[in-house]
């Protein structure tokens, strides 16, 4: 967004002179529902933006110029996934996880921030943790298309909320798009797979970063993560993200402007 990331949340009680530039509230792995790894979900972190503004430390005032940016990334569908949820049962759940996102974007309205932006899932089945299976070659379309419905779902849910609450403005950033226009792309990261991450697991059971009992590194990392656009099975580089943004950027400058 061409912004300074916002002090985390943890770190409140050790900077209070940077809460007056906003905070960070996500936690790594959370999702709009408990994805089992005993972080606070999306509920549980709009509640610790209540309990500041309960203490006086955010005013009605600061919240009215404030936007507020929710980015939900999938944790929710990899955890059905992984604990045996059905792809018949799938489209049921894409749409609890977006009736839940459209009371949360209306709680955090209800605090008096006038603007909330939230992002559409990323093709999903673009993931590295995905196209492994093809040999980081293709994209499983199954996947992207239950992250178009989600997104779909999302674009209804927003324009309802835009439709039935006064005084507000609930904006949508299309992440889905952006990454499909980076990925296709041919003037960026030529001579690679852009489905490759750079840091890859060398076993099953290890992760980029792993280490063994003796310390030594269960992962490769590649020459130059500048010219790759995931860092690892679920993320993008810094020049992954670049491409991103370079795409949003139109549509960011409306959005601030």
């Amino acid at each position: 967004m061409g912004i300074r990331s916002p002090l985390p949340y943890k770190f409140r009680k050790y900077a209070p002179n940077k809460l007056r530039g906003g905070l960070n509230f996500a936690f790594g792995g959370t999702g709009v529902f408990d994805t089992g790894n005993l972080q606070p979900n999306l509920t549980t972190q709009i509640g610790f933006l209540q309990g500041l503004i309960k203490d006086g430390v955010y005013t009605k005032r600061d919240l009215k110029s404030s936007l507020a940016l929710v980015a939900v990334s999938g944790n929710d569908y990899g955890t059905y996934t992984s604990t045996g949820g059905s792809e018949q049962g799938l489209p049921s759940f894409i749409s609890k996880v977006v009736n839940q996102m459209a009371i949360d974007l209306k709680l955090i309205h209800d605090t008096g921030v006038r603007r909330v932006l939230v992002t559409t899932l990323q093709p999903i089945g673009c993931l590295p943790t995905v196209t492994v299976t093809s040999s980081y070659q293709q994209c499983n379309e199954s996947q992207n298309s239950a992250a178009s419905f989600h997104n779909q779902l999302l674009q209804r849910a927003v324009t309802a909320l835009n439709n039935n609450t006064k005084d507000s403005s609930f904006l949508i950033l299309d992440i889905f798009s952006a990454f499909n226009t980076a990925l296709k792309s041919k003037r960026d990261f030529t001579g690679n797979s852009k489905l490759k991450p750079c840091c890859i697991a060398t076993s099953s059971d290890a992760n980029c970063g792993s280490l063994d009992e003796n310390g030594k590194a269960l992962y490769t990392v590649c020459k130059k993560p500048t010219s790759t656009f995931f860092w690892d099975m679920f993320h993008p580089t810094q020049a992954g993200w670049r491409a991103v943004y370079l795409t949003l950027r139109s549509s960011l400058n409306r959005i601030f402007l």
